[in-house]
């Protein structure tokens, strides 16, 4: 189980955690909900260690290889799909990664010409090629039509633990979640 304890997290004035607890699942696929501005990304922040909280322990993550699929795109523009895919693996993988996610016929295509639905399927790939033991996901299916989200989410359930963000009840279908957390 990843335990987080206490977790308080404030920006400047506003406080988007005060004293939370809450436990995750150490694997499947775990749902994370509640209204705009609640926290969602911020929790995906502190658990991968990009935000820093005011006060709170996270425990069972230590020695657990996360990777992120963030809302904003992160690619670099000036690299091919392929290219920015295998930043983080090998070629081989990259190129495994993509082709199950339809991206076959762009893998030689700059990212700064994907379309954005493209450029999220490469940013899942990478998440993969990086690490399948805790993905955390923001909005993952952004972009994507009915077929390529049932192909990320087939990716998606191979993750040891994935926690995913999503504002679309719609999306939820593709997913089969084994648990859901509101905020």
């Amino acid at each position: 189980m990843i335990e987080i304890q206490g977790l308080s997290v404030k920006f400047g004035e506003k406080e988007v955690f005060h004293d939370y607890s809450v436990s995750i699942p150490d694997a499947g696929i775990v749902l994370l909900s509640g209204e705009s501005g609640i926290g969602k990304t911020t929790l995906l922040r502190v658990l991968c260690g990009l935000q820093k909280p005011d006060k709170g322990t996270i425990t069972g993550l230590t020695g657990r290889k996360i990777s992120v699929v963030f809302q904003e795109q992160r690619l670099l523009d000036h690299l091919t799909a392929l290219d920015n895919v295998a930043i983080v693996s090998d070629r081989v993988k990259a190129e495994n990664l993509l082709k199950r996610l339809n991206m076959e016929s762009e893998l030689k295509s700059k990212a700064g010409t994907l379309s954005g639905g493209q450029k999220q399927r490469v940013s899942i790939a990478r998440a993969f090629a990086f690490s399948d033991d805790v993905v955390l996901l923001d909005e993952p299916f952004t972009g994507l039509d009915d077929q390529n989200k049932m192909r990320a989410a087939e990716l998606i359930r191979t993750a040891k633990l994935a926690l995913v963000v999503t504002h679309d009840a719609e999306d939820t279908q593709f997913l089969h979640f084994d648990e859901k957390i509101t905020l």
